[in-house]
């Protein structure tokens, strides 16, 4: 019996994709944190804000459970390494989503951050939900509801961002916390995945692959068999037991048919903040 919050098995996989030569995605899958960055800036800055990055968020890699303060702080300390990353006088830049486990009166939660557009999805009951909010000037129009979601697929202004670590931006990051439940599997990905893989694809992978290694490897696939235009990484975590629950381990994946929320439902059970 662990004394972890959340029991988790976990899978990761990337891959530059079909028409990139540098992979600027970076991601960290050591416990209690799961995250992926998304590098930008060219000639090689954006490999080296996400991993600049996730190398600040590394520090935490063991302790038993990541509150928000500790957040806050990886993220100030991040900022102050992507500033000093420079490439011919261009500044650099990443998004960072995903989520770290933590504790809420003895209670397994998900603590899930967000600055730009690369997601984190809760795939449970057969249900598929975003629960990060994209930083992106597409989804604020679909907020302002000057565009429709299908629409936005092929707009050309998808992969613009409003908030970054670094990159000219003051990087502010959302937060939520979300209760976890044995049998959640969390999704954190760039937009290599999800800007390729319909949501209902999603879905069925995550629904059709017991694995965690085996569904992040197959997510990355499907990206590619999409185009792959861009770097591709998925993170899989799955609860496999939640403090504050029953103890017997979930033992499956999420059972269930496969669906899309629609709608804004991604759980608020805290509201998002500056970091």
């Amino acid at each position: 019996m662990t004394d972890r919050v959340i029991e988790v098995a976990v899978g990761a996989a990337t891959h530059p994709g079909l028409r990139r030569r540098v992979n600027e995605d970076s991601h960290l899958a050591e416990y209690p944190l799961f995250l992926v960055a998304d590098g930008m800036g060219g000639h090689d800055a954006g490999a080296a804000a996400s991993g600049a990055v996730v190398a600040e968020f590394a520090l935490l890699a063991g302790a038993p459970t990541a509150g928000i303060e500790t957040m806050r702080a990886a993220l100030d300390r991040a900022r102050v390494a992507v500033d000093r990353i420079s490439h011919n006088g261009r500044a650099a830049g990443t998004t960072l989503t995903g989520v770290a486990v933590t504790e809420v009166a003895g209670s397994g939660y998900w603590l899930t951050v967000n600055v730009g557009d690369s997601r984190t999805y809760r795939y449970a009951e057969g249900l598929l939900e975003q629960i990060s909010v994209d930083h992106s000037v597409v989804q604020e129009l679909i907020d302002a509801g000057v565009l429709d979601d299908e629409s936005a697929g092929t707009d050309s202004r998808r992969n613009e961002i409003t908030r970054a670590i670094g990159g000219g931006s003051g990087g502010e990051a959302d937060f939520w916390l979300v209760p976890a439940e044995p049998g959640d599997r969390i999704l954190v990905c760039s937009d290599g995945l999800s800007g390729e893989v319909p949501a209902e694809r999603i879905a069925q992978v995550l629904a059709d692959e017991p694995s965690p290694q085996d569904a992040a490897t197959r997510l990355v696939h499907e990206a590619m068999l999409h185009g792959g235009r861009d770097n591709i990484t998925a993170v899989v975590v799955d609860a496999v037991r939640v403090a504050g629950h029953d103890d017997d381990a979930y033992e499956t994946t999420p059972a269930g048919g496969v669906s899309d929320a629609d709608g804004d439902t991604r759980p608020r059970a805290a509201a998002g903040g500056d970091a």
